[in-house]
């Protein structure tokens, strides 16, 4: 995946060569054969366009003497190129941020035990524990304000129950969360959560996907992860397609090599060996982004791989426990009869014990019940192997009212549950976010080494800041239409189910047209001059 990949053949021109500072051939280097690829510029003919050794030499160690590669790879390649050094160049500084706020959440799993472990353990593990009625009733004295909406009972020995409630004043998706000794009934503390995330985590995940910019924000982590896939893939291609003697420099770094092509062999390994992860990123990324996620939202239901919920509405078990015989009636003017509130309540223990006969008993989560609903309670295992069942209870009389089994679960919602999962360093505990930890350093390094092979393989002479130029335009009118039609129709698809990538590329394009009208006109001055 690298900015360096850039370079093309050009036929030689009358002008001496600039060599680069970083690549001038030492006494022991290799000739290059007759198709080593040399920087090629826009507009030939400037003596301050001229050549230098490109990033797409043949190794040192590879045979010489052999010709230009044909067919369809040489074809397309061009096109990999100037599109690989583009998005490089242009989209690396918001993939570098979203590496680099990606790898925070990634340790904020473990910064979060240390950081609220007085909330989140107790400080001794008793015989039993207490009812979890008593234990709500000890978070509501802490917390008089607030409306308890979810119990979440210890899921390990050490752990707290966490009693969630809604509170005036608190933020959309903000909860107030109360932390209660299981065994004594004592409250440990009070935070204000997202979700199951406390207050670090929840900052670090909204820097992460909106740098805290709010909704705004959110194009940037989009776009990121729209064109994150592209460039590894198009990296992928071209380190896959270059000539090497030796097929272990496709997997091992070149400890021989020196200078730009060191820093390319090391750009090119990496990559090989990141790129299923960082395109497992992309792809599980733009599932909850705002555009993209809509369009994949909508295929999957499409295909009906959509995510099934439990049902808890109250019908006739809630009539036959003394529920308003005219639940579910129209009245005057056809207005429908508001859901009826249960007479009746189990409490949540007894629905805890219903649960748990059901075979839903592990990391379970409680939502009480609210108008026209009775209890749901939820497995949230996320770590493999998972438990997410769920069960709805009937707070009058303890009757399962529906269940639902992750095993039957369409398979695409059942990938999309993982994937996310995955995404969120849940799915393997702590040598998942070590592994998306290790990603994102890769990635880091990455951008690293394409941006410093692009300032390496600047031309110097006679110029006090100078860059590397990209593959020439005009690469696509060399690839055959059979190829070039397929193409144009699956990235004009692609853009469209993408819309931050579709639209980043239009911008591009207008970009690349405007750059080579403005040194197109530069050109003909010049040779009028």
């Amino acid at each position: 995946m690298s900015l360096d990949e850039s370079q093309t053949i050009r036929p030689a021109d009358t002008t001496t060569p600039t060599p680069s500072r970083a690549d001038a051939p030492g006494p022991d280097a290799p000739d290059p054969g007759p198709d080593a690829p040399v920087l090629g510029a826009d507009t030939p003919g400037s003596s301050t366009d001229a050549p230098v050794a490109g990033a797409d030499a043949p190794d040192p160690e590879a045979p010489s003497g052999r010709g230009p590669r044909s067919g369809g790879w040489a074809a397309v390649r061009p096109l990999v190129l100037r599109m690989h050094f583009y998005a490089g160049l242009l989209i690396a500084p918001l993939l570098f941020i979203a590496a680099g706020t990606g790898l925070l959440y990634a340790l904020s799993w473990q910064a979060e035990s240390i950081v609220y472990s007085d909330e989140l353990t107790v400080s001794r593990v008793g015989d039993g524990a207490v009812p979890l009625s008593t234990q709500v009733r000890a978070a509501q004295s802490a917390a008089p304000t607030g409306k308890v909406i979810g119990v979440w009972p210890a899921p390990e020995a050490a752990d707290t129950t966490r009693v969630v409630m809604e509170k005036p004043g608190l933020a959309e998706g903000e909860t107030l969360t109360v932390f209660v000794d299981p065994y004594t009934a004592d409250v440990r503390g009070q935070l204000t959560t997202e979700g199951d995330a406390l207050p670090l985590r929840a900052w670090l995940s909204e820097f992460h996907s909106s740098l805290q910019l709010g909704e705004f924000g959110r194009n940037y982590s989009e776009l990121a992860a729209s064109w994150l896939w592209v460039v590894a893939l198009g990296g992928l291609a071209l380190w896959i397609g270059r000539r090497r003697s030796r097929r272990a420099l496709l997997v091992l770094p070149d400890r021989k090599a020196t200078g730009r092509r060191k820093t390319l062999s090391w750009h090119g390994v990496v990559g090989l060996w990141a790129v299923a992860g960082l395109v497992a990123l992309s792809a599980t990324g733009l599932t909850w982004s705002k555009y993209a996620g809509e369009n994949i939202g909508q295929l999957q239901d499409r295909l009906g791989g959509a995510t099934p919920a439990v049902s808890a509405t109250l019908g006739e078990a809630a009539d036959s426990a003394g529920a308003d015989e005219h639940a579910g009636h129209q009245m005057p003017g056809g207005a429908e009869m508001p859901p009826p509130q249960p007479t009746a309540d189990i409490g949540i223990d007894k629905a805890v014990e219903a649960a748990r006969a059901a075979g839903v008993s592990d990391h379970v989560r409680v939502t009480l019940p609210a108008e026209g609903k009775g209890y749901v309670i939820k497995e949230q295992d996320k770590q493999v192997p998972v438990h997410l069942d769920a069960v709805a209870v009937d707070p009058a009389d303890g009757k399962v009212m529906d269940e639902l089994r992750f095993a039957d679960y369409p398979v695409l919602a059942q990938l999309t549950r993982f994937g996310i999962d995955l995404h969120m360093g849940q799915t393997f505990g702590l040598a998942n976010q070590l592994a998306l930890a290790a990603l994102a350093v890769a990635l880091m390094f990455l951008v690293f080494w394409g941006y410093r092979m692009w300032w390496l393989r600047r031309p110097t002479k006679d110029r006090a800041l100078s860059f590397g130029r990209p593959q020439p335009r005009g690469a696509w009118r060399k690839a055959p239409v059979t190829l070039l039609l397929p193409l144009a129709a699956v990235t004009a698809v692609v853009g469209w189910f993408v819309p931050m990538l579709g639209i980043s590329l239009i911008a591009f394009l207008a970009i690349d047209v405007l750059l080579g009208f403005v040194a197109g006109r530069r050109a003909a001055a010049a040779a009028r001059a």
